[in-house]
This record gives C-alpha cells, sequence and structure tokens, in this order.
C-alpha cells in the first residue's frame, strides 16, 4: 500500500458554484435557517425549556447554536410545540436607528482607544529581593 503525502494541486479558499444551485453561495448576510428557505433573516427565535416558551425577538447581533435565524415569512408564521407559550419581542422603532447620543458615545470610546496608555512609573528596585533563611542570623547585625 502506497500513500501519497503531497499537497493537493490546488487548493481554493473560495466556495465552489455549482450550476444546481446545491451548495448555497456564501453570503456575508444570515439567512433562514429552514430548510430549502434562502430569504435574510430578520428574526431569532430561541427556546427556554424551563419555561416552555418560545421567545421570537429581532435579528441577534451574533449567530449563536442554541438560536434559529428566521424570515419575516417563517416568523409571522412560527408556532411552538403544544402546551408552549410564544413570546413575541417587538423592537421599538425608536432604537433601530442610532440615536445623536449613540454615536456621541461611539466617538467618544474612539477617542480613548486611540489613547496614548501612560507608561507604568518605577519609583525603586524590582519587587524581587533576597531573604536571609530563617535559622541563619541576620547578616546585618554581628
Amino acid at each position: 500500500m502506497r500513500i501519497s503525502l503531497r499537497p493537493p494541486a490546488s487548493v481554493s479558499l473560495t466556495p465552489r458554484v455549482l450550476t444546481s444551485g446545491y451548495p448555497h453561495d456564501v453570503s456575508a448576510s444570515r439567512r433562514c435557517t429552514r430548510s430549502a428557505c434562502s430569504q435574510p433573516a430578520v428574526a431569532t427565535l430561541t427556546y427556554v425549556y424551563a419555561d416552555q416558551t418560545a421567545v421570537l425577538g429581532p435579528l441577534a447581533t451574533l449567530a449563536e447554536p442554541h438560536t434559529y435565524d428566521l424570515c419575516a415569512d417563517h416568523s409571522q408564521r412560527m408556532s411552538a410545540p403544544r402546551g408552549w407559550s410564544v413570546l413575541r419581542l417587538a423592537p421599538d422603532p425608536a432604537t433601530i436607528e442610532p440615536t445623536h447620543d449613540d454615536l456621541l458615545a461611539l466617538a467618544d470610546a474612539v477617542r480613548e482607544a486611540g489613547r496614548p496608555v501612560p507608561a507604568a512609573e518605577v519609583d525603586g528596585p524590582p519587587a524581587l529581593r533576597l531573604v536571609p533563611p530563617v535559622d541563619s542570623p541576620d547578616p546585618g547585625t554581628t
């Protein structure tokens, strides 16, 4: 038996696009997690098992493994298992667009991050020093 340790002739870091459309193209936007749906996600579904509650809210900032991103159609038609309740959290229209305060806070954070860090002040020798053993006399006394 002969094993080849040579690398493949060509390696591509870009996704393959097949004419049949499978696998789907890689995109920067998040898509609906329902099978056969390629619509953009607009809401995130999370299950709270302890309370038997399905929580459907605005699209989460980060995609997490225990949440499900849904498109507008699937978020409207979403139903919970029998005996469970559905909590729909609608985004506050006033918080969708950044406010003047948000922009000022962002500008302040950028300014703070750009400031040089002051060097630590050294006020003496290093913190390490030799300590005589307990059973020997102190070298300073005779």
